[in-house]
């Protein structure tokens, strides 16, 4: 397994927006990078699974909820560096669209809680700028499908 902090190489991560007429969810993180921060539910792909089994087994683990991915939505970096600029997480971030298909939304392994939030309980966040635009684009695919 590659170290998460301080990798030899970037890690795939896995990133849904689970959308739906409550809105979309959210999880406050339980790990770094980011700990405490609401965030997109999604983790690490695992060798050997593909990217739509990665994305509905993270979303299932962390949320309890059971996905189907709509539509894959853009590719974002996410490389942070330590206090003494050497790179501490080095993540490519591959992002869906996903509605809910079953399950029961509670918060699960690596997050704090689990919870539906309005577009304009969003705003108030203050996300990534690109956990931003990542939603607005899931949004639209929702609304359009």
């Amino acid at each position: 397994m590659t170290n998460r902090e301080y990798p030899k190489r970037p890690i795939v991560g896995l990133g849904a927006v689970i959308v739906g007429p409550n809105g979309v969810v959210l999880i406050k993180r339980g790990k770094p990078p980011r700990m405490g921060a609401w965030s997109l539910p999604g983790g690490a792909q695992d060798l050997g699974e593909t990217v739509k089994e990665g994305l509905v087994r993270e979303v299932k683990e962390e949320t309890g909820l059971d996905v189907q991915v709509l539509k894959f939505i853009d590719v974002v970096d996410s490389i942070n560096r330590d206090p003494d600029g050497r790179l501490q997480y080095h993540y490519t971030l591959i992002d869906a669209c996903v509605i809910v298909t079953g399950g029961t939304l509670k918060a699960g392994s690596d997050a704090m809680d689990a919870k539906w939030f309005s577009r304009d309980e969003i705003t108030e966040l203050n996300l990534w700028s690109e956990t931003n635009r990542i939603i607005d684009g899931a949004i639209a695919i929702y609304e359009n499908h």
